[in-house]
């Protein structure tokens, strides 16, 4: 029955190619979203990216900190200073935003998209916060004549908090850009698994250099 087996074969060309042809192409679906089909590039696949580059940035500080630790334990050139006193509040805001980011990433989870925009504002205004924190300290030790050049530790103070400023300035971008430009629900959980990802990475990582710098003398 040559007749069936044209027509059967019809349909099947119609089923697979579907009304814009053979070629055409399914959406792009960012890890997380719904409506069915597949998704090709699923949500572990941005986690595996973020946790790589925390790995490379988490290197880059270590490298640091053994250069403070050996530069040190072999100068007679150390010249401990008195950590400004508005390092203690920025170490407690930058605390703070990390409480706000899981508020808002629970509350996202719950559906409750009024109460996530809210706590993921504070937690932006929070970053905020903390980076003018950080060059008013830099001011305040300018001041008290505690400059780059001053003395190997001041040296490493500037460094290590410039560094870090720097990488928490990219982690508050992102916070801004998720503010200002909303994505599709589920698009929205993927991108904020991974900011969060990075910002509580930040965040620990301030209060080791912080400890490193001034309690750990």
């Amino acid at each position: 029955m040559p007749g069936a087996v044209a027509t059967t074969e019809t349909i099947v060309t119609i089923e697979v190619g579907g009304p814009s042809g053979p070629a055409a192409t399914p959406p792009r679906r960012a890890g997380g979203d719904s409506g069915g089909g597949a998704h090709e590039v699923p949500q572990r696949t941005y986690v595996t990216g973020i946790t790589v580059a925390l790995a490379g940035i988490l290197m880059f500080f270590m490298a640091l900190a053994s250069a403070l630790i050996v530069r040190k334990g072999m100068s007679n050139d150390w010249q401990n200073f008195t950590a400004p006193k508005i390092l203690y509040l920025n170490t407690l805001i930058l605390l703070a935003s990390s409480f706000t980011l899981v508020r808002s990433r629970r509350t996202l989870a719950q559906g409750n998209l009024g109460s996530f925009c809210y706590w993921w504002n504070i937690t932006t205004v929070l970053g905020i916060f903390f980076l003018a924190g950080q060059l008013i300290a830099w001011r305040q030790l300018a001041h008290a004549g505690v400059y780059l050049r001053t003395s190997p530790n001041s040296s490493f103070f500037y460094v290590f908090t410039g560094a870090h400023g720097v990488h928490l300035l990219g982690g508050l971008l992102a916070l801004i850009s998720v503010a200002l430009r909303p994505t599709q629900k589920l698009t929205r959980s993927t991108v904020t698994e991974v900011i969060s990802m990075y910002w509580h990475f930040m965040d620990a990582l301030w209060v080791f250099i912080f400890l490193l710098l001034f309690l750990g003398r």
